[in-house]
């Protein structure tokens, strides 16, 4: 099983804060902070340029990318890390509508991430092909898969509910209607058990800075399924990407495999801080991870249910079918979450009036969740949250 006090303890947690919103941004890992240092004063400051040599850095893409896709289901090999997670969005719809050069839609649904939503925009509008984006409630997606559909494009967990998709279920109808699938794993990825390969994606992107702690602007990651790694063309032709970056060639020849998906140079000091962050992955089972993710959500949904009647829980009540936080809605949820934040509660809020709560196995427990409980209760019961401070929207919410 694993050791989840010895995993907490590696994170750093500020005195007096209960950190609900690592499905937003994770906490610090605390051994980041010496691996940092370490990339900075003995490879970038010793080594200067031949760190790209020396300390492995042109490889550490595709090295952090196989530790990833332990975690998410992949093939080895067939994950690389690199830029945002919105070009990973990009490269992956763009080489997938190439493939399905006959179909003008992209399914999508309400609930995706706007970013995702955006990048298809933007990419239709490039194109000039006539796509369509349609974007259904999520629990009507099924009913919208055709032979029409060039590519289903979905967030496995959606981030305002935690309401989960059936990957497996989705990407088999949507290949009987020969469409190809990219799955969003931004509240996947160390959230709970992925299984790319089992279940046939074609694509999947995501993000390191949530759940798996890679720190404010990680690196993002796509997977490309064997099957396509050596016919999909990168919309996105970056110098590294390139099959012989230093021949320096005027044309542009795509690397192999997952090498192509590459784009510019990679950030090695937020590398390094993952790095860190996965070996505390390194230590944790992902089973493990789902079944106490799930009693912990549990315990919080009975006991906010119990003293906060005018909080309605918005996400699944169902563990099975949900990420790994919970939701609740509440008209005036953005004061209320500012309130919970100035004592030491921290989640976030997300329009129109969403309060949210994420739960990291990796570094919150039992006792986190009850402390937590009593805190709302005596924000809601007395309502603390109706203040004027509490009603001054940040940038970030």
């Amino acid at each position: 099983m694993t050791d989840f006090a010895a995993t907490k303890a590696m994170f750093h947690l500020p005195e007096g804060v209960i950190y609900l919103d690592g499905n937003s941004l994770g906490p610090l890992p605390k051994a980041a902070v010496a691996r940092i240092g370490q990339a900075m004063q003995d490879e970038w400051g010793e080594m200067l340029i031949t760190g790209w040599n020396r300390a492995g850095w042109m490889e550490q893409p595709t090295r952090v990318g196989d530790r990833i896709a332990r975690l998410i289901g992949a093939e080895a090999g067939h994950v690389v890390m690199g830029d945002t997670l919105s070009i990973k969005v990009y490269q992956a719809l763009a080489a997938a509508l190439e493939m399905r050069p006959d179909r003008r839609v992209i399914l999508s649904d309400s609930g995706n991430f706007p970013t995702d939503l955006y990048m298809a925009e933007g990419l239709i509008g490039a194109l000039g092909r006539q796509h369509q984006l349609i974007t259904p409630a999520p629990e009507e997606v099924a009913a919208h898969i055709s032979e029409d559909v060039a590519v289903l494009m979905l967030t496995e967990v959606d981030y305002r509910t935690g309401r989960k998709h059936d990957m497996r279920a989705l990407t088999e109808q949507a290949h009987a209607a020969g469409a190809l699938v990219i799955w969003d794993l931004a509240h996947s990825a160390g959230a709970l058990p992925v299984d790319l390969s089992g279940a046939g994606a074609d694509f999947a992107v995501g993000c390191t800075y949530k759940y798996l702690n890679g720190g404010p602007g990680a690196p993002a990651f796509i997977y490309v399924a064997p099957r396509h790694a050596e016919r999909v063309r990168p919309a996105l032709s970056g110098w590294l990407g390139h099959a012989a970056p230093f021949a320096f060639d005027l044309n542009y020849t795509a690397g192999a495999g997952i090498e192509r998906m590459r784009v510019g140079t990679p950030p090695v000091l937020q590398l390094a801080a993952l790095e860190a962050a996965l070996d505390v992955w390194d230590m944790a089972d992902m089973k493990d991870v789902r079944q106490q993710s799930i009693a912990l959500c549990d315990r919080f949904i009975t006991g906010i249910e119990a003293v906060c009647p005018a909080l309605t829980l918005a996400s699944p009540r169902d563990g099975a079918k949900r990420g790994s936080q919970v939701s609740f809605r509440f008209e005036h949820g953005y004061p209320a979450m500012q309130a919970l934040i100035a004592r030491g509660v921290i989640g976030d809020f997300r329009a129109p009036d969403i309060m949210r709560f994420g739960f990291t196995p990796l570094y919150i427990d039992a006792t986190d969740v009850d402390a937590a409980v009593a805190v709302v209760a005596d924000v809601m019961q007395n309502n603390l949250w109706d203040r004027d401070e509490y009603r001054q929207k940040s940038h970030v919410t």
